[in-house]
C-alpha cells in the first residue's frame, strides 16, 4: 500500500498544492528528482513513455522533456530550475507546449520527517484561476498518483 498524495486547489486561488510522504530518506527522494534518469522512470502517468531533452536540477538550470502515450501522442514540457537546495527546497517554472504563454511557478520543499521518512510539498502558482483549473482538469492528479508510485519503487531500490 502507497501513502497517498493530496491534492488542493481552494475556489478562486490559483494555486495547487500536492503532499506525499515516502518511506525513503530526503537524499533519495531529492536524489529521483535530480539524476534525469531516475525522472525518466517515475514523472508521470503509466504506460507513458519519457524522452528528456534536457534535465540541469540545479540553479539556473532548465528542463525540457516529451511525455509519449501508447498511441504516440506527445506532450512537451519545459523550465527553469531558478533555485535548488540540495536535499531541502527547489522554484521552478513549469510550461507545458499545448498551452503557450501559460507559465506556473513551482516550488517543491523536501522535508525530512525522521526515522527514513520525507514529505514532499508542492505548491504550483498560475496567473489565474482559469488557468489553474485547466490543469486540474488535465488528468494531472492520475500522473501524479501513479508517478510517485513509481518513485516509491526506485527510492525502495536505494
Amino acid at each position: 500500500m502507497s501513502n497517498p498524495v493530496t491534492i488542493t486547489a481552494p475556489e478562486g486561488l490559483p494555486f495547487i498544492e500536492i503532499v506525499r510522504e515516502f518511506d525513503a530518506p530526503v537524499a533519495a527522494v531529492f536524489g529521483a528528482h535530480r539524476d534525469p534518469e531516475l525522472v525518466r522512470r517515475w514523472l508521470g502517468p503509466n504506460g507513458y513513455e519519457m524522452d528528456i531533452e534536457e534535465w540541469d536540477f540545479t540553479t539556473h538550470g532548465a528542463y525540457r522533456y516529451v511525455h509519449r502515450d501508447p498511441e504516440g501522442n506527445a506532450w512537451g514540457f519545459h523550465g527553469t530550475f531558478h533555485t535548488v537546495r540540495d536535499g531541502e527546497f527547489a522554484v521552478q517554472t513549469f510550461e507545458f507546449d499545448g498551452v503557450p504563454d501559460i507559465v506556473a511557478v513551482e516550488t517543491i520543499a523536501f522535508e525530512d520527517l525522521g526515522d527514513g521518512r520525507t514529505r514532499l510539498a508542492v505548491r504550483s502558482t498560475y496567473p489565474s484561476v482559469e488557468a489553474r483549473d485547466g490543469m486540474v482538469q488535465s488528468g494531472m492528479e492520475r500522473g501524479l498518483r501513479e508517478g510517485y508510485e513509481r518513485l516509491d519503487a526506485i527510492v525502495a531500490e536505494g
